[in-house]
């Protein structure tokens, strides 16, 4: 049997500034994105994007044909959020900040890291240009988190602004926009008062179904969390107490 050979190892550092010069540069390129509302031009390498990530593999699959090809159009993706994703293909780390939140195509651990940052960081993700674009599966999977650190009636203000947008943009009516996230809101979690706000803003300008407000005011009614099914009544991290939380036996996971 043939003895394996000597395995050996380079910096890291010196290899991912390497590849980071890589990114968004045109030397090499032989694929190019036009990115968001202000069509910002990405240049980008096939091979490495392929190799990397399954949505680009899909994406770039065909062979380019014979001349320049034509930019791949991504006007929905926020150019920054995109050139995060490209840091994190190209080097395995990507720098994130408040002021934008990145897509994670598909990328588990992109992801993961995306997220775990706008749970520590809620209050001011919210209020960025980032969250109002971010799609309705990527805002799904915020507002199933128990560790946003911001209460549920920011979350519904945030929910409403984001969806106005969205309606705007697609030209479809905000309550359609919202249909796909506004399940998760835990609307038992707001105090009468504030229920009773949001019921009548929603007749003004529909949001969330009624059934859903009706599910919520069931469990105020019968003082128990699991008084309707279909409404989640677990606290967050950033939740504020409310007198009724009591009745409702809602422990932080």
């Amino acid at each position: 049997m043939e003895t394996p050979g000597l395995v050996v190892h380079g910096e890291a550092a010196p290899f991912s500034t390497a590849l980071r010069s890589l990114v968004n540069n045109p030397l090499y390129s032989d694929v190019r994105f036009v990115v968001g509302q202000e069509r910002q031009e990405v240049f980008a390498h096939r091979c490495l994007l392929a190799c990397r990530c399954n949505f680009f593999q899909r994406l770039l699959g065909s062979e380019p044909g014979p001349g320049v090809p034509s930019p791949v159009v991504l006007s929905t993706v926020p150019a920054e959020a995109f050139l995060a994703v490209l840091e994190f293909l190209y080097t395995n780390s990507a720098k994130l900040h408040r002021h934008s939140i990145a897509v994670s195509f598909g990328l588990g651990p992109l992801q993961e890291r995306c997220v775990a940052f706008i749970e520590a960081h809620s209050q001011e993700t919210l209020r960025t240009r980032g969250f109002l674009e971010l799609s309705a599966p990527a805002l799904l999977l915020l507002l199933r988190s128990d560790k946003l650190c911001v209460d549920e009636a920011e979350l519904v203000l945030a929910a409403r602004s984001w969806a106005r947008v969205g309606a705007a943009v697609l030209e479809r009516p905000v309550a359609e926009v919202a249909a796909p996230v506004v399940r998760e809101l835990r609307l038992a979690l707001l105090a009468p008062a504030e229920l009773s706000a949001l019921e009548e803003q929603n007749r003004r300008e529909p949001l969330i179904p009624v059934e859903q407000i009706v599910e919520a005011w069931k469990c105020h009614a019968l003082r128990r969390g699991d008084a309707a099914r279909g409404a989640p009544c677990r606290r967050r991290r950033g939740t504020l107490p409310r007198e009724h939380h009591r009745f409702l036996d809602l422990p932080f996971k």
